[in-house]
């Protein structure tokens, strides 16, 4: 079957600009009732039963029909065996992505992720101690895809962090199963694992596994059961099952984020062969249906090129239909008046990826503002941030990169202030506590100050 991308061609100077524009950015994130429902029932059902409740829907949607939890627990010796089991090229790389994330997020800790404090002028200490998380949860999808990529951005961060026990959720679902988009009569002890994922478990330093998906694993996460320990955070990528129950257990546990499809966007100055912009448009473009490609350029020419570009290559990709549908529903190739221009409309855009394809990249990446991450020069591929760069690849979506980040080592730690204040430091700041407290009307706040100074007032009345 031959297919076609057509991504909307756009310009600035058009006077129904705004208005098309807003209808090819517009998603919506409206849910699903009966996802949302059948997710709070799980959900409650896992808190109330525990391991049963898993069990059981472990068998219902994966197919995996275990005898017990111990059966879907995966031991490191598993994760020695699948590394040990892959060709010498994959083993180099996993561990050359994972070296290069690790320096990264060691440097990112270095600048912003370690304690502090200092006195001030009387001897008080001020300060800000920063702690990691006990213990945290990483879902990894399973079945009709697996990331091994995404287990090491997840997992690296943590480890940096200082996190002690790093616990991964995998489903491995029997083919046929409900998860793998069949019927669900297939049933087996074992599931279908991908030893990538958990060689990457071994490379990353995943502390335990369990072969479990979906809302159940999200619920045991988050509340515990007799067998997976509950954690203080759940981190990773799913489906709109997981995206629901991350959403719901949020507060009873910390989440990174609820992301979108996926999303690029492209700056180019014409200066990159057309090839490459058109491939990397295509590189979100297969993740899923939804995913948006977006190419903003001065140049119409340029664009013009890009779109061949597209025309030729597109029947070389075996996702050609995905990329094609992508490209088709929500692609767009804008013309605009200039790169100051096409800037400013990133900015409104707030993409995930966006980048930089000029001869000058340093000449514009200061007027961008929003982006969760942004690659700079004709060389940089979104694609190696996906896999090795070493920035991580959690990135905020559907315009949320406007006020959040990557995921980091900061995702992993928490800070808690530190204040000792020294005899002299309580003689001032318990005069402006005292007035700020009895201005309140809160005399308990206000005395207990005033007890600290070296001539006690008498306490106030109600002001």
């Amino acid at each position: 079957m031959t297919f076609t991308a057509r991504p909307a061609r756009l310009s600035t100077t058009h006077a129904d600009f705004e208005a098309q524009f807003a209808a090819r950015l517009h998603w919506s994130a409206e849910t699903d009732g009966a996802i949302e429902q059948r997710v709070a029932d799980i959900l409650a059902d896992v808190r109330k039963r525990g391991d049963a409740a898993v069990l059981e829907y472990t068998a219902r949607f994966d197919g995996l029909a275990a005898a017990g939890m111990a059966d879907l627990e995966l031991t490191q010796a598993d994760f020695k065996a699948a590394f040990d089991g892959l060709p010498a090229a994959q083993r180099e790389a996993l561990q050359a992505a994972t070296r290069r994330v690790r320096s990264y997020h060691e440097a990112q800790k270095k600048a912003g992720g370690e304690s502090w404090s200092y006195r001030d002028e009387d001897g008080t200490l001020l300060g800000q101690k920063v702690t990691p998380l006990d213990r945290v949860g990483i879902y990894v999808p399973g079945g009709k895809a697996a990331y091994p990529s995404s287990l090491i951005m997840n997992a690296v961060p943590a480890h940096v962090a200082g996190v002690q026990e790093i616990i991964m959720v995998v489903p491995t679902p029997v083919r046929g199963s409900v998860a793998t988009g069949g019927s669900g009569a297939s049933t087996s002890a074992r599931g279908e694992r991908n030893d990538l994922v958990l060689a990457a478990a071994y490379v990353a330093g995943v502390t335990r596994a369990f072969t479990i998906g979906g809302a159940q694993a999200v619920a045991a996460l988050a509340y515990g059961t007799a067998t997976v320990p509950k954690v203080d955070k759940i981190t990773g990528p799913g489906n709109a099952f997981v995206a629901s129950a991350k959403k719901r257990v949020f507060g009873t546990v910390g989440i990174d984020m609820i992301a979108g499809p996926s999303e690029i966007l492209v700056l180019a100055d014409g200066s990159t062969p057309a090839e490459w912009v058109a491939m990397d448009l295509f590189s979100q473009a297969e993740h899923d249906e939804l995913a948006q490609s977006i190419l903003l350029c001065p140049d119409a020419a340029y664009i013009d090129a890009v779109q061949r570009e597209i025309d030729r290559l597109l029947p070389t990709m075996p996702r050609a239909a995905i990329i094609a549908k992508s490209l088709n529903d929500r692609g767009a190739l804008i013309h605009t008046r200039s790169m100051e221009e096409a800037c400013a409309i990133s900015n409104r855009i707030a993409p995930e990826h966006l980048e930089v394809s000029s001869s000058e990249p340093h000449r514009w990446e200061p007027l961008l503002k929003h982006a969760g991450a942004i690659f700079l020069g004709a060389y940089t591929s979104e694609s190696l941030g996906d896999y090795c760069a070493g920035p991580n690849h959690v990135l905020p979506t559907s315009g949320t990169a406007r006020f959040s980040s990557p995921l980091g080592v900061y995702d992993f730690q928490k800070r808690s202030s530190l204040i000792e204040v020294s005899r002299a430091g309580a003689q001032s700041l318990g005069l402006i506590a005292a007035e700020l407290a009895y201005g309140e009307g809160l005399q308990a706040h206000a005395r207990a100050a005033e007890l600290r100074l070296d001539e006690v007032p008498a306490m106030r009345g109600s002001q």
